[in-house]
């Protein structure tokens, strides 16, 4: 008897066995991108050789770099929308909305794969979907017909119980399960939410658990499609995609937790991780300077309307500066259809385009010192795009009272409605454009678009220096950071190293020129966070050869490998600590790797070794040979 994940599995599977913790292929059947990773995904895409995408759909969205003050973002558009023209993709173009939110709307469909370059894909698992994040380059393998490559997860049951009351939101709910198994909690693991309380949720509201369930470092969470998915699906004139999907009565699972949602109340994620969570009645009256309500988190109509009913009749506070992201087209035309709107705009609250926007830094960054209250789903370090800033994640709700009142505030102390879902929803598909096979559209090429980088293949010996040594859960924000400064670069690779690692060593660009490349060593759950590859292309490009950390989140490490670059654990933590920066460390006889083997390192700075863990398989092990996934793929033809 089978989980709603591994019924998914089990018809998808192309080889090896479902048992955790072994490794599997499954076919995909959809993939998405998103412009800050997709650019450098076609140009991966395009090295494979391949003339059309063998995926059933394959979607092309610019939801993340719109601001266009140089040439370079709309440079990478046109790129963008003449890869989809010659090789059958979808087009999402800029304006129509967040790729998760509008992927939701109108492509995903219950138990179909779906594989993203963004880490926040398992969006699509509150319609049943099996969505996960990966690198640019596992997208690029997908859509040129490749099976997709990933450790047989655990299934977490989460069960629902109860309902939730009012002022609590499904925000309150993930940032509960946050609070039981931290940011690392999910890592090797599919959430999977089953009870009675499932069924009192609507389809955005389990879409924003399973958005953030990314946070958790799992590798998708998912949700039954019941009568609830049914009834948005037809809304979206969907209803032939629905099918019935749930786990048989007898399902096991590895582990299982109970959430009463009647007895939930709002929650806050403190600076710097979504998993450090308080209540907000505990944080009542900090004064707060900025609220940015939206991006693919909390922008469904059904989020927004409800913000509508609780700013109607009141101005937002003198020292707060708020603003407003809808998640799609479609949501921002429910809402001006049902006059949500001019509530919205007469608070003094800042309409926002349907893009990313604040969540990555693109614009909106707060001011010096400022404490900001964000709907968005990661409040990493730095990635609002003011170093010193503390932001904190609430739900919707807590967002609007707290504006109007310039400090924390509790809604459940307000009187508002919540909103209702419509009868039917508006389709606006006019900016989608459809996809279409045409060898002879001409590839649209920028000047900042540069050739893909190449690494050489594995050497059986090396001698490098530890270039920079950091803590416990480095986001791929800290190695690769984002905002509007850096990622029009995302298709120049030699330019956007220049910014890795900046805001922990600012010297760590010319240090690996200087030493001719190097290694890194890190903490616990190294690479969290965004599924961004630049993370581990930046490196690669100025000659990082491993990275030893006390363990990686899953994409990251997927990530290293596809880019021919060592991740290796410590088989003792402590050896952490015996490391400093600047120590030159040896790796020898790299070429007689063994599958889940171990390897000898020397310290020669300090004259002792320590042992690492290779967790690769047989087929991983020849990628790092090759020197990567691309020139290991292209060796096969």
């Amino acid at each position: 008897m089978h989980t709603v994940s591994e019924k998914i599995i089990e018809k998808h599977k192309v080889e090896g066995e479902m048992i955790a913790g072994k490794p599997i292929k499954i076919r995909i059947d959809q993939t998405l991108t998103q412009d800050a990773t997709g650019t450098m995904a076609y140009l991966q895409f395009e090295n494979m050789g391949v003339d059309h995408v063998k995926t059933e759909c394959s979607v092309s969205y610019v939801d993340h770099n719109t601001l266009q003050n140089g040439f370079e973002n709309a440079d990478d558009h046109a790129y963008l929308q003449s890869i989809a023209k010659k090789y059958g993709l979808y087009f999402s173009k800029p304006g129509n909305g967040i790729c998760h939110q509008v992927h939701l709307e109108r492509f995903a469909i219950p138990g179909k794969t779906l594989l993203g370059s963004d880490s926040h894909t398992p969006t699509a698992g509150g319609v049943g979907s099996r969505a996960m994040g990966a690198g640019g380059l596992d997208v690029a393998c997908a859509m040129a017909g490749r099976p997709f490559q990933i450790i047989m997860p655990k299934i977490v049951k989460m069960e629902l119980t109860g309902k939730l009351s009012h002022g609590v939101s499904a925000k309150d709910i993930i940032l509960k399960v946050l609070s039981m198994l931290s940011v690392k909690g999910g890592v090797g693991k599919i959430i999977e939410y089953c009870g009675d309380g499932v069924k009192t949720l609507s389809i955005p509201e389990r879409a924003t658990i399973t958005n953030m369930g990314a946070e958790l470092g799992a590798t998708t969470s998912i949700f039954p499609s019941d009568e609830v998915t049914y009834e948005f699906m037809r809304k979206q004139h969907r209803e032939t995609d629905y099918i019935e999907l749930k786990a048989d009565e007898d399902a096991t699972y590895d582990e299982e937790y109970t959430i009463d949602l009647s007895t939930l109340e709002p929650l806050m994620a403190l600076p710097h991780m979504p998993d450090h969570v308080v209540t907000v009645r505990s944080m009542i009256g900090t004064p707060i300077q900025q609220v940015c309500i939206g991006s693919c988190t909390n922008s469904s109509y059904l989020d927004i309307a409800t913000v509508s009913n609780i700013l109607k009749g009141h101005i937002i506070h003198p020292n707060v500066s708020a603003t407003l992201s809808c998640g799609s087209k479609q949501v921002l035309c429910m809402l001006g259809e049902q006059n949500k709107l001019t509530p919205i705009i007469e608070s003094g609250v800042r309409l926002l385009e349907c893009t990313c926007g604040p969540c990555i830094g693109m614009g909106q960054s707060p001011a010096t010192n400022a404490s900001p209250l964000r709907t968005l789903h990661p409040n990493f370090y730095g990635r609002s795009g003011t170093l010193s800033a503390s932001v904190g994640l609430v739900s919707c709700e807590t967002a609007a009272v707290s504006a109007i009142m310039g400090c924390i505030s509790d809604p459940r102390d307000f009187s508002f409605e919540k909103a209702e879902d419509l009868e039917n929803y508006s389709i606006h598909d006019e900016n989608i454009i459809p996809p279409e096979i045409n060898q002879d559209v001409e590839i649209v090429r920028g000047p900042n678009i540069k050739p893909l980088p190449k690494n050489s293949a594995l050497e059986d010996h090396f001698s490098k220096k530890v270039i920079i040594k950091v803590q416990d859960n480095i986001t791929t924000d800290d190695i690769m950071p984002a905002g509007a400064k850096i990622l029009p670069y995302r298709s120049n690779i030699t330019k956007i190293s220049e910014f890795c690692f900046m805001n922990h060593k600012a010297d760590f660009h010319d240090a690996c020129i200087q030493e001719k490349g190097g290694i890194i060593v890190g903490g616990s759950n190294y690479g969290q966070g965004s599924s961004r590859e630049h993370a581990a292309l930046a490196p690669m490009s100025l000659g990082i050869k491993a990275v030893i950390a006390k363990s990686f989140a899953r994409i990251h490490q997927a990530n290293l490998i596809n880019f021919g670059i060592l991740p290796c654990i410590f088989e003792n933590e402590k050896d952490y600590d015996k490391i400093d920066e600047m120590d030159e460390l040896e790796f020898n006889n790299l070429l007689d790797l063994k599958e889940n083997g171990t390897l000898s390192v020397q310290n020669l700075t300090k004259n002792f070794s320590f042992n690492v863990l290779l967790p690769y398989n047989e087929e991983q092990i020849e990628i790092l040979k090759a020197g990567g996934t691309i020139p290991y793929v292209t060796s096969k033809k």
